[in-house]
């Protein structure tokens, strides 16, 4: 996967020239939250990448609120960028956004999380049905009969379905057979950690503390749910899974709070997102770097990128995340 990475991130970087000597090409990057670590991470990878190519990059954080990313995306419009690349942090409500970028001749790429319903240029992510069986298999091997609390991740989020839609491909059967028993299922408002405490408290006193396994859609409602657990005690007895791979997500795993994690790069994610933004605005065609790859978004099927993740926990913490030097050792060892 990297050697095919690598093999585009050449091709891209040979053919894109900036538009006109002296006139830097600005690319718009709407992103819903720095509210996680990730999305701060994804910003960083962009920024550099864009500085690297001499690219004018401008970037605005909807802090969680799609009416006010719509109000941006036209303010980015308004300053004449030529690209969009845009995490939405409405997957339907963000389809406006898209509307009026084509109007204006502006391509969009529908950047780790899917736009719904409309004719999104490019859809660049990870395969995130494939993350969700990632935690399904961790935790049913971990847990194989038992009860579980499973969250999902924002209704508002397109990922969150395929999240989930991976972990029951894979824990479904054993919920069939009666191996696992559900005690809540629920969706997790904005990705908030005290949201996901809160499900956590509400199945543990519906439970009387009898709980095998929590199924945590990303590591910050890891940190939630764990935050619950500790209070009755059962903080590092019972399994809790994550996605990221979040600085403090590391740090619980190697102190056996939080079982496991899923690593998604998000640095070749936005480095590839830039570099595949101004092949766009050069107007070539970006179908050779998609491989063919598709993802239904209930209107089309949108030409996609999609890179792998990989499932982290204590005996390959260090191989994942320290030797690629996504995170330090004295960060993660403290």
């Amino acid at each position: 996967m990297r050697k095919w990475i690598a093999m585009v991130a050449l091709a891209i970087v040979a053919s894109a020239c900036i538009v006109q000597a002296g006139e830097r090409l600005k690319i718009g990057l709407a992103l819903p939250t720095q509210q996680e670590e990730r999305w701060v991470r994804d910003m960083h990878a962009m920024q550099a990448e864009a500085e690297k190519q001499n690219i004018d990059l401008r970037v605005l954080i909807a802090r969680n609120d799609q009416a006010q990313q719509n109000s941006q995306v036209e303010q980015l419009l308004s300053q004449g960028i030529k690209v969009l690349i845009i995490a939405p942090h409405d997957g339907e409500g963000a389809a406006v956004a898209v509307r009026k970028c084509h109007e204006d001749g502006v391509r969009v790429i529908s950047y780790d999380r899917l736009i719904m319903g409309t004719d999104v240029d490019v859809y660049m992510s990870f395969d995130n049905v494939a993350v969700g069986e990632l935690q399904g298999k961790w935790i049913s091997n971990k847990v194989p009969k038992g009860d579980y609390i499973l969250m999902s991740g924002a209704p508002t989020d397109n990922n969150a379905k395929l999240f989930q839609q991976g972990n029951l491909n894979i824990l479904q059967p054993l919920i069939d057979k009666g191996d696992i028993k559900v005690i809540v299922n629920q969706p997790v408002i904005d990705w908030q950690p005290s949201n996901a405490q809160k499900i956590v408290e509400n199945a543990l006193t519906l439970s009387n503390n009898k709980v095998d396994a929590v199924l945590a859609p990303n590591d910050g409602c890891a940190g939630g749910a764990i935050a619950a657990l500790e209070a009755q005690g059962l903080a590092g007895k019972i399994p809790v899974t994550g996605m990221d791979a979040d600085g403090s997500a590391a740090q619980r795993i190697v102190r056996s709070l939080q079982s496991m994690t899923v690593f998604k790069d998000t640095r070749w994610l936005g480095e590839e997102a830039v570099k595949l933004a101004i092949l766009m605005a050069k107007g070539e065609d970006i179908i050779p770097y998609t491989k063919g790859q598709v993802v239904n978004n209930d209107f089309m099927d949108v030409p996609s990128v999609l890179l792998e993740a990989v499932a982290v926990d204590k005996d390959n913490i260090d191989e994942v995340l320290i030797d690629s030097d996504y995170l330090k050792r004295e960060d993660v060892y403290q």
